[in-house]
């Protein structure tokens, strides 16, 4: 059982070349050779190797892959997501400077039935931070752990800055009435740490896609 393994590997490792994670790489895909002979039990040499192929692709076609990995602009990416997060917080900063400095009827009706919901809300976010790690995992696959810490950390300017003006009282609590208490408060700065875990998670379940 462990020729098709290694023939698979050996193939795969010569059209890596050099590749900087080449050995990282070739594990991942061990271990998931590793489950498919599981499955498989005895059986002949050929129709094991067979199945790896018929699984995993031919060794060209995975090589492909991480070739077109590589013609894929990071700094677009990065840029993209950066670009939600800023329309995101913008958005919620006029709707916020709207309701204050207007009083219409419709605004004051959607800024109420936001403020009501504001457990779904951070939850959409939640989404929104697993997504970002997903989709960089799933187009970078192992080279996209440099990516996902500057468009992380990019991405988290608006936040710091809101959450500072906010602390100091440069914007006025009432504005984000009656949202602003001490227990939003402490959820916001928990859910400001759990967002890298967040986005790492979906980094990882994004790699695993891409095999």
């Amino acid at each position: 059982m462990e020729r098709p393994k290694n023939r698979f590997l050996n193939e795969l490792a010569k059209g890596l070349g050099d590749h900087l994670d080449k050995e990282e790489i070739l594990r991942e895909y061990e271990s998931h050779i590793d489950e498919i002979l599981f499955e498989l039990g005895v059986q002949d040499v050929d129709i094991v190797y067979d199945s790896i192929v018929s699984r995993l692709g031919t060794s060209e076609e995975i090589i492909q892959i991480w070739r077109d990995e590589f013609s894929v602009t990071p700094s677009n990416m990065k840029w993209l997501f950066i670009l939600l997060n800023v329309l995101f917080f913008g958005g919620g900063s006029l709707l916020t400077l709207a309701h204050n400095v207007y009083q219409w009827k419709w605004l004051t009706a959607a800024w109420n039935h936001l403020t009501a919901i504001p457990t779904l809300i951070a939850i959409l976010y939640l989404f929104f931070w697993a997504l970002l790690g997903y989709e960089i995992g799933k187009g970078f696959g192992h080279n996209g752990r440099v990516l996902l810490n500057k468009t992380f950390l990019l991405s988290l300017i608006p936040n710091l800055i809101l959450m500072i003006l906010t602390v100091f009282q440069i914007i006025p609590h009432s504005w984000f009435a009656p949202l602003l208490t001490k227990t939003f408060i402490f959820a916001c700065i928990l859910f400001t740490i759990i967002l890298y875990p967040i986005s790492w998670i979906g980094y990882q379940w994004g790699r695993k896609a891409s095999v």
